[in-house]
């Protein structure tokens, strides 16, 4: 890409005083008196402990308009009580406990309390159908479902009694179907005070799940250590410091609402947004401006769908709440980056992780320069590498080739397993190696670019082009709202790359805007990278949450059988 580099000023922060390595973030936390780490104590309990109960934990938005606010001393003790409703129900420690709501207060109080336990927990996506849901909890062993009762009604009460690891059903709120608990009265019933039980670092403490296109939902594995990558990578990549306000967009249901939408931002003493709705532009910038967002974190969907609107709707906003914009879900395209900057007055910052590496390794920090399109560098205590690799045998590639994206294993928050699957597992490993399926580039800066999954890659005349360039030279056409780009078999080239666009208020498709844009593509691309067609489409194909599916637009070209793709989360990233 050629877009100028955005400069920063240097200037005296904690993440730029970092000590390499994690014997530094580890010490920043406070353990379990006696020994041991638990996730929740160091998110919540120990600010408590230090006389910061009284500071707001969470502040929550409610879809109708309602604002409820939770400090870190009622987080704290909702979390005791239901850490007692587990305990007197029989649920002990390392019992599986799932999670599918939406955004609300007891989510988060449960999370903690389960973690305070001693318990697992696995969120589920509220908006998951029936069988993902029951696979998922077959797959994790379920000993506890915390739901609400439209959501147990319609996706768990049928099959239910097929699964006999299940105990206890817990249902948000002051009423239950027959042979559930409700949350609320069990709750109030309870001593707002537990004692946190002693885990131990490799203690397992959440099981995430992510999926390819074939198989079985993957469940992946962290333990009560991965919190020291929590915390310090928020703190370094995110820029959080005690007392931010700070939004997270993510869902809970996902790895990213999970590990930097609870357990984060809770460990570096912010106060957390969170809306219970889903996306709408005015709510959206209205909250940024009256909520005074020092931190916002959300995914380039959101970015997007917000440039596709125009910037008429932020214009006469206070945005100078804003210190730090990032986003993560899919690759940051250079003109979200710098419409950022012209909008917020600050650009959108990219990082890279994946559910499997349980926190961010890659990122664009607060005081780096940003070559927008770039994922960022390596934060401290990683060493990532682009690798080539076949029958075992891992090479370091040099700065400008393109590989498999690799991490030397060990840092805190790496994954321990895939739950049940040893051999997918060590897979995933080779020599000295953690290998991501990504592919990348390293330049001569240091700085990584995503090029693309490694079974997204089209080879076209012997030509490698990753989707994500060809996609991101087309949003740089005014026309173009969004893109997502794929190979389509070619008798001479083996592949062409073939186009879909959603186009921006104002703008029409027909036949001399499509030829405009693949001339705007062959002079920014070249004609050996460039679309040889490109479609409209009023919305593209994306998954659950949000990701734009090019398989699935690969299958229905191709005439191929689409299978269960509606359901699929994959990687953070």
């Amino acid at each position: 890409m050629c877009h100028d580099v955005i400069r920063k000023t240097p200037t005296d922060t904690p993440s730029l005083r970092m000590q390499t390595g994690w014997v530094a973030a580890r010490a920043r936390l406070e353990g379990l008196p006696g020994g041991g780490i638990n996730i929740a104590h160091e998110a919540v309990d120990r600010h408590v402990a230090a006389g910061h109960g009284e500071q707001p934990a969470l502040v929550w938005l409610g879809r109708e308009g309602e604002r409820r606010v939770l400090s870190y001393a009622d987080l704290a003790a909702q979390a005791a009580r239901f850490a007692h409703v587990l305990r007197q129900n029989g649920i002990g420690r390392g019992e599986r406990i799932f999670l599918l709501a939406g955004r609300v207060p007891d989510i988060y109080a449960a999370t903690l309390g389960a973690l305070k336990a001693g318990a697992v927990v696995s969120p589920l996506f509220a908006a998951f159908g029936p069988e993902p849901v029951r696979a998922r909890m077959e797959i994790g062993g379920a000993s506890v479902l915390v739901t609400t009762e439209v959501q147990y009604r319609r996706k768990v009460a049928e099959w239910r009694a097929t699964m006999p690891s299940l105990k206890l059903i817990l249902i948000l709120g002051d009423t239950a179907p027959e042979g559930c608990v409700a949350l609320g009265p069990a709750m109030a019933a309870m001593p707002d005070v537990f004692e946190t039980v002693r885990t131990g670092s490799e203690d397992m403490a959440l099981l995430h799940f992510t999926s390819g296109t074939t198989g079985l939902p993957k469940g992946v594995v962290h333990v009560h250590d991965a919190v020291v990558a929590h915390a310090e990578t928020g703190r370094i990549a995110l820029d959080l410091r005690p007392g931010d306000i700070y939004w997270c967009t993510a869902d809970p249901g996902w790895v990213t609402g999970m590990s930097y939408g609870i357990v984060s931002p809770l460990c570096n003493r912010v106060t957390m947004v969170v809306d219970e709705a889903e996306f709408e532009l005015d709510r959206w910038y209205a909250i940024l401006e009256r909520e005074r967002v020092a931190v916002w974190y959300t995914a380039p969907t959101a970015i997007r769908m917000m440039m596709r609107a125009g910037g008429e709707a932020a214009r006469g906003r206070d945005f100078s709440a804003l210190r730090f914009l990032a986003s993560v879900g899919e690759p940051l395209n250079a003109e979200c980056v710098i419409w950022g900057q012209e909008i917020f007055g600050r650009p959108f910052h990219d990082n890279w992780w994946q559910s499997e590496t349980g926190g961010i390794m890659i990122a664009n920090t607060a005081p780096m320069d940003i070559k927008p399109g770039s994922m960022g560098k390596p934060l401290p205590g990683v060493e990532a590498g682009i690798v080539s690799h076949e029958d075992g045998e891992v090479r370091v590639l040099p700065d400008g080739a393109i590989g498999e994206l690799a991490l030397r294993p060990g840092w805190p928050s790496m994954m321990r397993a895939y739950l049940g699957q040893p051999e997918r597992y060590a897979k995933c490993f080779a020599g000295g190696w953690y290998l991501t399926g990504d592919l990348a580039m390293r330049d001569s800066d240091g700085y990584y670019w995503f090029v693309g999954r490694a079974d997204d890659l089209i080879k076209s005349s012997g030509h490698l082009i990753g989707p994500f360039e060809v996609e991101s030279a087309l949003i740089e056409h005014p026309a173009v709202a969004e893109a997502a780009v794929i190979g389509i078999p070619d008798e001479t080239a083996g592949e062409v790359v073939k186009a879909f666009v959603t186009l921006k208020a104002g703008f029409e498709p027909d036949e001399a805007l499509e030829r405009e844009l693949r001339g705007h593509a062959r002079k920014r691309l070249g004609p050996a990278v460039a679309p040889r067609e490109i479609v409209f489409r009023e919305s593209l194909p994306r998954t659950r949450s949000g990701k734009i599916m090019r398989r699935l637009l690969r299958a229905r070209e191709l005439g191929l059988p689409e299978g269960d793709l509606s359901t699929l989360e994959g990687n953070a990233r």
